[in-house]
């Protein structure tokens, strides 16, 4: 399969590059995929990532990019053309961006697959917050731009929430629920003696000057460093574009202050060695834009988070299990006293590092991309089938139906011949080598079938599960020997007895206690998170739950206990495609 990956791409600084480069370097490490990264413009001077194939065809603010795409694309023939994209990823300026939006459009209109990842909706940005101007008629352009989005074959948005806005407004697309994913192909399990040796950093992270601004971090700062003397505010990371030299005014009114200190735009390789010494990330926003990277970034190093009160962060933690205390938005003195809360509590940092960092093993990138690749290749081999389909019904008489027939069908079986064998980890397996696949629901209730796959003769066997909502998700399920290719499989998923699938992380430990050091105390790791963000019962640092909003209860034998995270299960779709289709 051939991808041709639309994004902003290091070198470059342009907004989502991190994510691109994620994406791209899974894409690059995966068999049987043939990668082409169409990347923005650079400076001269500047030097390729080694190891990727990019072609520069685009750039920030230019009114030719659907000319120089379009052309590229039709050199490359991909066939998918997957955008990364916000819906100021092609310029600041409204024509450009208009024109980026309506790309993948035009894609499709000359005959080529589009996907696209969409990190924000306009119905979810605060455009006063943002500094907007003219706000009536960038909600109007904002709308036209989302029904061009939904011309494309298919999109993936961040936040479930974004896709009951689409399925409500606009009615139309096939729209996917996923996982934002944490930046990092494997978590890092919490550097503790690093944290508060010998003093307790606080990093603000992110693209300052719209709605992350610092002013009200650097006042909670003085009330936090009084009762705390031991701490440094590391602020790290770039001006918006719409706010250039913001972080330059706020560095001449502190940098005389010697426990303030400015980083700037941090290098990939410089990510883990940040996160690793800080104890905790704040993130001061005053609203959102959608599902944030610097959360998953500390997600991925097991670092607490201290973030504003906003409707997308409190969705964040409770869809994805992440470990998050809350203050009001705006509220310096709030601010100051969750941090210094946090800070003179050393089990709790400790409680919410190794909940993140558990949450992280959920969400990493490898698992992300396979979700991708498998509603292409599903995709892929539904357009062969309804070519094949379409050719059948055509007229007998026709003299050239039967030689059409027998080329179609020819590509059909030469396409799913060439298919990479399906790889059983993570979310796929069921912990006994057969494939996990998610029904449809078949009720109001969303309660749905689980089917099971089995690995060995092609056979398809179809299990309903449970709707009971506290029935044991093994109920029922059939003892086979995981090494007889023969057998016809009619085991349950892994469920939770309400037609939701669990992740049984094959090839990954079901718990992060082996990565604990020999001192960490027992209560910690077996300990069920007791913090007001989120109501999940945990087990060896892992938790399920039954979609009800009960709090869970971790079984005896180490399954997932009963909670309020398949919200995120059913989003995130762990052990099948984990779509979820619009309309």
């Amino acid at each position: 399969m051939k991808i041709c990956l639309v994004t902003a791409f290091p070198p470059s600084r342009q907004a989502l590059n991190e994510y691109g480069f994620h994406v791209a370097r899974e894409l690059s490490q995966t068999d049987g995929l043939s990668l082409t990264v169409l990347g923005d413009d650079i400076a001269p001077d500047e030097e390729e990532l080694p190891g990727y194939s990019v072609i520069r065809c685009w750039s920030f603010n230019s009114l030719r990019n659907p000319v120089r795409l379009l052309r590229t694309i039709r050199q490359v023939q991909p066939d998918v053309v997957w955008f990364n994209l916000g819906f100021a990823s092609f310029g600041g300026k409204p024509l450009p961006a208009f024109f980026g939006v309506a790309l993948p459009a035009m894609v499709r209109a000359v005959g080529f697959y589009t996907h696209v990842t969409l990190h924000q909706l306009m119905e979810t940005v605060d455009l006063k917050d943002a500094g907007v101007r003219f706000r009536h008629i960038y909600t109007a352009a904002g709308y036209a731009a989302t029904q061009l989005l939904l011309f494309a074959n298919s999109i993936s948005v961040l936040m479930p929430a974004y896709r009951s806005i689409i399925r409500k407004k606009y009615g139309r697309g096939a729209v996917y629920v996923r996982n934002h994913g944490i930046l990092s192909g494997k978590p890092e399990y919490p550097a503790f003696a690093r944290r508060g040796n010998p003093e307790h950093r606080i990093l603000a992270f992110g693209k300052w000057g719209t709605y992350k601004r610092l002013e009200p971090m650097l006042k909670a700062f003085e009330i936090v460093a009084r009762a705390v003397p031991n701490t440094q505010l590391i602020i790290a990371g770039t001006d918006h574009p719409k706010t250039p030299g913001y972080l330059e005014s706020i560095r001449q009114k502190c940098w005389r202050h010697p426990r303030i200190k400015f980083m700037g735009y941090v290098p990939e390789e410089q990510i883990p060695e940040l996160f690793q010494s800080t104890t905790v990330t704040v993130m001061p926003y005053t609203s959102s834009a959608g599902s944030s990277g610097v959360a998953h970034l500390a997600c991925a190093y097991g670092v607490p988070m201290v973030a504003s009160d906003i409707s997308d962060s409190r969705e964040l933690a409770q869809e994805e299990g992440l470990a998050i205390d809350f203050f009001k938005a705006g509220d310096v003195q709030s601010l100051a006293g969750c941090l210094i809360a946090l800070l003179e509590n050393p089990e709790h940092q400790t409680e919410m590092a190794i909940q993140n960092f558990s949450a992280a093993l959920r969400i990493s990138m490898p698992e992300i991309i396979r979700q991708y690749l498998r509603t292409f290749h599903l995709q892929r081999h539904l357009d062969l089938l309804t070519s094949v389909s379409r050719l059948r019904r055509l007229p007998k008489w026709l003299p050239l139906r039967p030689r059409l027939a027998r080329l179609a069908s020819r590509r059909l079986i030469a396409g799913l011949a060439t298919a990479p064998r399906a790889q059983l980890l993570n979310g796929q397996s069921n912990g006994r080598g057969d494939l996990l696949v998610s029904g449809a629901p078949v009720n109001g209730n969303g309660k749905g079938l689980a089917w099971s796959v089995s690995a060995g003769d092609g056979l398809v066997a179809v299990a309903g599960a449970a709707t009971g909502d506290e029935t044991a998700c093994n109920q029922g399920q059939h003892e086979q020997p995981s090494d007889s290719p023969d057998y016809l499989s009619r085991a349950p998923s892994s469920g939770n007895g309400n037609g939701h699938t669990h992740n049984a992380e094959a090839g990954q430990p079901k718990s992060v206690s082996q990565w604990a050091p020999a001192g960490l105390p027992p209560s910690i790791l077996h300990r069920g998170n007791r913090r007001g963000n989120g109501e999940f019962g945990t087990d060896d640092l892992s938790s399920g739950g039954n979609g009800t909003g009960h709090k869970g209860a971790a079984h005896a034998d180490g399954q997932p206990g009963a909670g309020k995270r398949d919200g995120a299960r059913e989003r995130a779709g762990d052990g099948s495609d984990g779509d979820l289709r619009a309309g």
